[in-house]
């Protein structure tokens, strides 16, 4: 074989595999959730920081931003509110919204709500923030 078939050859081969190697990389990924670590099931109770699976959406409660509901062991006028800072994941979007108690929340053509927020206060105690627990649903 000569020179110059070698480098024809040799062109060819080069000019192929650059074409294919950028899909190498490719792969067709449906949109998901954007989210670190794996969500709990729909319904289950979770701390600050863990993500909870909540129909096609991914919630995951950042801060507890006000918790003035009437302690458990109290009378009160008014009963109260429990607002939690909730990161919102769907697929390829993110929101990030103050969702209060009992309240729905729209988002992204979805309603999703935060049903539970545990423990209760108790008038002579604080709750630190490692020991909530939160239960989102989709409505």
């Amino acid at each position: 074989m000569g020179v110059m078939t070698y480098m024809i050859r040799a062109s060819f081969f080069t000019a192929f595999a650059l074409a294919a190697l950028p899909l190498a990389g490719c792969a067709v990924v449906p949109d998901a959730p954007i989210v670190q670590g794996t969500p709990k099931p729909e319904g289950y109770a979770v701390p600050i920081d863990q993500p909870v699976r909540v129909g096609e959406l991914v919630l995951t409660p950042k801060s507890v931003v006000e918790d003035s509901r009437c302690p458990e062991n109290a009378r009160c006028v008014w009963a109260g509110r429990l607002i939690v800072r909730t990161r919102i994941d769907g697929a390829g979007w993110r929101d990030t919204a103050a969702l209060t108690l009992g309240e729905n929340y729209g988002t992204h053509d979805r309603v999703v709500a935060l049903v539970s927020g545990i423990p209760e206060r108790q008038t002579d105690s604080e709750i630190a923030p490692r020991e909530y627990r939160f239960v989102y649903e989709t409505r």
